[in-house]
């Protein structure tokens, strides 16, 4: 199984600290998130990990050519401008190996899920990709009924896009920053520079593909912005 590991970002929303360090080097409670995000994936099943990279793309080539991360790991520069999680996702792909399924971990998202039955539930039931929710608050939402994903909605905006008309109960959930998706998604993407990789699962739920959802429970952490991350340092600082 490959794993892709999103850290192309600026960090913008960490200040300082962003700008001079890439969230993949951010240290909590003596780990960088690349090491945490790395170790994850691994204990997923996870035998190659490509890291996507940007904003300070040197630093993390270096530490990642001086730490063993429990698997072979090569870097997959972006060089004009991040490309987002599906730009990225498609621009990695030369340095995938076989036609098993792929990991797609944010980097600055730490949780305790159990990722292996995330990649297991995946393998199980068919779809196309399988994507980490949880049931809590937030303005964005991705819609899910009985056979997956059918659309999303911005309240800060008051915008709601339906790729298809929803079939039976509808489900409103936090996208967790984590997904499993097939190989044969590499073949589907036809959009091309920076986008989404929702843009890319919207517009296939609406051909019938199926994007399902997986609950995670437990910890659930992201560092977006410097209040967020003291409360991971001090939920976490404890930790390996």
């Amino acid at each position: 199984m490959n794993a892709f590991i999103l850290a192309a970002g600026y960090g913008t929303r960490l200040g300082d600290l962003g700008r001079d360090t890439p969230k993949a080097l951010i240290e909590i409670g003596g780990a960088t998130m690349l090491e945490r995000t790395a170790r994850a994936v691994v204990a997923a099943g996870a035998t190659r990990i490509v890291v996507n990279a940007h904003h300070h793309a040197d630093a993390i080539e270096r530490f990642i050519a001086t730490h063993d991360l429990g698997a072979e790991t090569v870097v997959s520069r972006e060089p004009g401008r991040p490309l987002e999680t599906g730009g990225g996702l498609l621009h990695a792909r030369p340095l995938f190996r076989g036609d098993g399924p792929i990991l797609v971990h944010n980097v600055d998202v730490v949780t305790d899920a159990d990722l292996g039955a995330l990649v297991r539930d995946h393998a199980a039931g068919g779809a196309l990709a399988t994507l980490a929710v949880q049931e809590r608050e937030t303005k964005r939402h991705l819609l899910f009924d009985d056979d997956g994903l059918f659309g999303r909605e911005d309240l800060r905006h008051g915008a709601r896009h339906d790729a298809r008309a929803a079939r039976g109960a509808v489900r409103r959930l936090a996208f967790a920053g984590i997904h499993v998706c097939s190989a044969e998604l590499l073949d589907r993407i036809t959009e091309r520079g920076a986008f989404p990789i929702m843009d890319v699962y919207l517009r296939l739920a609406a051909e019938g593909a199926a994007i399902r959802p997986w609950l995670v429970h437990g910890l659930w952490l992201e560092i977006g912005s410097p209040e967020r991350l003291e409360t991971a340092r001090a939920v976490l600082g404890g930790r390996a």
